[in-house]
């Protein structure tokens, strides 16, 4: 499979606008936010699972986006937040466009299939191609600790099932890869979050020992456009 290496030159994935810059306020649930916009305080969807304590913390500058269904309960989207003057894009709702424009990328003039039951889960992506069938899943990843990016952020069953059905078709003689877009542009290697998620980790390492391929991609946005800037490393010890 061919590799985009981390350099200067990056590929643009994805356009995504923006309406407002707000003041983040608080979170009263996992997909509510409190933000103050133009002096008013709005609620806003948070279509991230994840914690993002280091992202939507009390009076963070955010970006948002109103909302296009107008009888929604939330009339705005959280799109991106402030990490160190740079826009972090936060908003898993585009993780679908983003990753499905880089399989097309990944896997030239391969049958790309979204969203496959295979076995007890549900797959973001089955490529076909030459005979040649491989699964993949792709996670997003937003935290990132001393140059490390981190996933999960928050446990999930989920994710380690999902590792576990790719670990599933490489016994059965297919491929199978996991796609890490890493939203912090500081990251210079991925692992698995241990101390978060200690199962999630222990099956990770499986997924590498098994031949799962691993593939932790460099994405920055600029307030503008979500940008490919190539991959990083997997991290020495994890």
């Amino acid at each position: 499979m061919p590799r985009h290496t981390h350099g200067k030159d990056k590929i643009r994935v994805l356009d995504v606008k923006w309406d407002r810059e707000g003041i983040f306020l608080s979170r009263p649930n996992r997909f509510t936010g409190i933000v103050e916009i133009d002096g008013k305080k709005e609620m806003v969807h948070v279509h991230d699972p994840g914690r993002l304590e280091e992202l939507l913390y009390h009076e963070n500058r955010v970006l948002i986006k109103r909302a296009e269904n107008t009888s929604r309960k939330t009339k705005w989207d959280l799109i991106a937040s402030n990490h160190d003057g740079k826009w972090v894009f936060t908003n898993s709702g585009y993780h679908r466009k983003i990753s499905e424009r880089m399989m097309h990328m990944l896997f030239p003039d391969a049958e790309i299939i979204p969203e496959v039951k295979v076995g007890h889960s549900r797959l973001d992506f089955i490529v076909k191609k030459n005979g040649k069938i491989a699964g993949v899943e792709v996670k997003g990843c937003t935290l990132t600790e001393n140059g490390v990016a981190l996933f999960p952020d928050a446990p999930t069953e989920r994710g380690r099932r999902h590792l576990e059905t790719l670990i599933n078709m490489v016994e059965k003689g297919k491929d199978a890869m996991l796609l890490v877009l890493v939203f912090r542009a500081d990251s210079r290697c991925f692992a698995p979050n241990e101390r978060t998620d200690p199962k999630f980790a222990e099956t990770f390492v499986k997924a590498v020992e098994k031949g799962v391929e691993i593939r932790p991609a460099l994405m920055e946005y600029d307030g503008e456009t979500v940008w490919w800037k190539g991959e990083i490393r997997m991290c020495d010890s994890f």
